[in-house]
């Protein structure tokens, strides 16, 4: 069971990139999808999630607006389009995942809360963004 995250890389303040989170080992079809991350000597900060039935997503507050995530479960990858790149942007990007919880008692958006710091039960190697004036 691996995740890795790819598509990190250096851009200007404003700029764009979209980062993959390719899952081998398992099928994503019924896990949610989360991308957190980390910068230098910060904690670690939950970003956005998307459930595994329907596709709900979540954003954190900082993001909200700028990034989309999305999902192929026919690649078994998941998505984080980031637009209006800003310099606080700048982290270590990682995706996680973590198997959908039963319909009848969470119905069909359950994501793990992306404003705790959860314990995912799966994640990877990051990838590392970095957001420069």
């Amino acid at each position: 069971v691996q995740l890795q995250a790819s598509g990190g890389g250096s851009v200007q303040v404003g700029g764009s990139l979209k980062l993959s989170c390719a899952a081998s080992g398992f099928t994503l079809d019924h896990y949610a999808i989360s991308w957190f991350r980390q910068a230098p000597g910060k904690e670690r900060e939950g970003v956005s999630c998307i459930s595994s039935r329907v596709g709900s997503t979540y954003y954190a507050d900082s993001v909200k607006g700028r990034f989309t995530i999305s999902r192929d479960n026919a690649k078994n990858t998941a998505y984080l389009l980031m637009n209006n790149l800003k310099a606080g942007d700048t982290a270590v990007y990682y995706c996680a995942a973590d198997a959908s919880r039963p319909r009848e008692i969470y119905g069909d958006s359950w994501c793990p809360r992306v404003d705790i710091d959860y314990d995912h039960e799966y994640w990877g190697q990051g990838t590392l963004v970095t957001v420069s004036s």
